[in-house]
């Protein structure tokens, strides 16, 4: 029950902090948003290890962690700007395919879901097909809509946080995030020192970015704690329900609308995901 409640507080913290970070990612450049909130993110785990004054885990749950942060900056990336350049409605739930990366390596070894998570498997990603199709409005045969190969590649990299920040989390759920959160800033950094982009924000731009490390962070600690009292297949798909979260925001804040043959898409990814967590 714990690894239950704990998935879904992180699902519920990474829609907030996503929603946020996509909004931010059509005014400000991708990777002053990213190196701001991560920076958050950063300076609050560093602070609360530091607090805490334990050891530091073994070479190889150091890995797995910078692992997962390699894997979890890029799915970041992709998804903010498939935020910013597509519909949230139809980007998050494509993103919430994730869970299938780690539900694929559970099976493999070993773990066992249920019927109801195979068939949800297949829903969903009948869903992703539907969700990612769009018709222009002014006629003319449909196409894939904008942000859905981000949101593809998105799922990618989440599902491979996923898998690597379970490994990494079985020493230890603060240190596996911390390493985690320094590995993704360093690749920021190093991006915005080859790229250098302009990174200048304003105060109400640090306000939002301070909220969305905070989250994201929050979300980060949530997550590892949940898989290791639950199995990463399960609670993994439940930390994927954030697209939910995601979605309610961009209907109630920005009134975003999606073709009929996207909603019906968007509706059997997230009846996929429920069927997965049902099982």
């Amino acid at each position: 029950m714990l690894a239950v409640a704990l998935g879904l507080a992180a699902s519920v913290s990474w829609g907030v902090a996503d929603f946020l970070g996509g909004l931010k990612s059509r005014t400000l450049e991708l990777l002053a948003v990213l190196i701001f909130s991560q920076g958050v993110g950063f300076a609050v785990i560093v602070a609360i290890v530091t607090a805490r004054g334990e050891g530091a885990p073994d070479g190889t749950h150091v890995l797995y962690a910078c692992l997962s942060g390699v894997a979890g900056i890029v799915g970041l990336a992709a998804f903010y700007r498939g935020l910013a350049v597509g519909a949230m409605t139809v980007v998050a739930p494509i993103s919430g395919m994730a869970a299938a990366l780690p539900v694929t390596f559970g099976l493999i070894s070993g773990e066992r879901p249920a019927a109801f998570q195979a068939a949800g498997i297949v829903v969903a990603i009948a869903g992703v097909v539907l969700a990612s199709r769009e018709r222009p409005a002014e006629g003319g045969s449909s196409r894939v809509a904008t942000g859905a190969g981000l949101a593809l590649l998105s799922a990618l990299g989440f599902g491979g946080f996923f898998v690597a920040m379970d490994a990494a989390s079985e020493r230890d759920v603060l240190w596996a995030s911390l390493f985690n959160r320094a590995t993704s800033l360093g690749i920021l950094v190093a991006a915005a020192l080859a790229l250098r982009p302009r990174l200048a924000v304003g105060l109400q731009d640090v306000r939002v970015l301070v909220s969305i490390g905070a989250l994201d962070i929050a979300a980060n600690v949530l997550f590892a704690g949940a898989s290791t009292e639950g199995l990463v297949s399960l609670v993994a798909v439940l930390a994927s329900l954030y697209p939910v979260v995601t979605i309610l925001l961009a209907w109630v804040v920005l009134g975003e609308r999606v073709q009929r043959v996207q909603r019906y898409g968007v509706a059997a990814v997230l009846a996929g995901v429920a069927l997965i967590s049902a099982g």
